[in-house]
């Protein structure tokens, strides 16, 4: 890719200099001694995502509420803090950490009809962030891996539904899953977690991300829409993004939901969130405040998005299918 390109172009242009960094490293491929990088890099931490997202933190390293807490919770915070490549070595999102290692280390799944019951994508996004801040030495970041594989269902997947009928994995569950495995292995080169992180990359890719395996129809038509950010949710766009990082995008299996993406590029070159999964502030639902699903930052919920554009132009390039 070229800075010609429009959505190149805008996106070195950002307020955010999270943005331009992985703009100029992942799409322009530029080194990481260049001047250009060195100067966005530097800015990372004074971004306004990025302080916004530490904003009011405790002496603790919380926020003052629950880590899980939807989605101003430290938990949530540092998923975000991670997507827009915060230095490994920042106190602040390392003293978050600890508050969610503190709180996840407890939780402890049911077992129904031979199958571990868990809400997993919560483990998967804990363990995908620790091991992105150089804390996969930590021996409750590797008990968090362990515990992801005892609990891979037959499937290659995961699941919280409690029926024991229930034999499916769960996209939901999955997803971020698959990622904290992949960044797992990565960080200390455990080939059992890469055995995992395979077979939970073939559960998607069997679904073609979005169909399902017995019948070829939709799951989910809100699978197809492009929403930012997701948490653990689900979407077309955010598996690609996770399989490209578990370096499954050459699989034929992924083509239509990539040519899914590439059709939702706007006439300007952007792309645009099509749905949301949270609540913008002072949202009122049935008349009561949804305070639970407050944003902590404007991710741009009106016109072009520059996750979702930074997103797609990602996977679209690692599949060649923008030079």
């Amino acid at each position: 890719m070229d800075r010609n390109d429009p959505a190149v172009n805008w996106l070195l242009h950002s307020e955010d200099p999270s943005i331009q960094y992985l703009a100029l490293t992942e799409l322009l491929g530029e080194p990481e001694e260049s001047r250009e990088v060195r100067t966005a890099k530097k800015r990372i931490t004074k971004g306004p995502r990025l302080r916004a997202l530490l904003a009011g933190q405790r002496a603790d390293g919380g926020f003052g509420i629950h880590p899980y807490r939807k989605w101003t919770g430290a938990h949530w915070r540092l998923v975000s803090c991670v997507e827009l490549a915060v230095p490994r070595d920042n106190r602040a999102v390392l003293k978050a950490a600890e508050t969610v290692l503190v709180w996840i280390s407890r939780v402890r799944p049911p077992k129904v009809g031979g199958l571990w019951r868990a809400h997993a994508s919560v483990e998967g996004n804990a363990l995908g962030v620790c091991s992105r801040l150089g804390l996969a030495g930590d021996p409750r970041v590797g008990r968090l891996a362990h515990s992801l594989v005892e609990w891979q269902w037959p499937d290659g997947g995961w699941n919280c539904d409690v029926r024991k009928e229930a034999k499916h994995s769960s996209f939901y569950e999955s997803l971020a899953t698959l990622w904290g495995l992949v960044e797992y292995w990565r960080a200390s080169g455990d080939q059992e977690f890469s055995k995992a992180a395979e077979r939970a990359a073939e559960f998607f890719l069997k679904h073609h991300l979005f169909r399902s395996c017995s019948t070829g129809q939709i799951v989910n038509p809100e699978w197809l829409k492009l929403h930012y950010p997701l948490y653990w949710h689900y979407d077309i766009l955010q598996a690609l993004r996770i399989l490209q990082i578990a370096g499954k995008l050459d699989d034929p299996r992924v083509n239509e939901a990539l040519g899914i993406i590439e059709s939702r590029r706007l006439k300007d070159g952007l792309w645009k969130p099509e749905a949301y999964y949270w609540f913008p502030k002072g949202r009122t639902i049935t008349g009561k405040k949804r305070v639970a699903s407050v944003e902590v930052v404007d991710w741009g919920r009106n016109g072009p998005n520059e996750m979702i554009t930074l997103n797609a132009l990602r996977v679209l390039k690692q599949s060649n299918r923008i030079q």
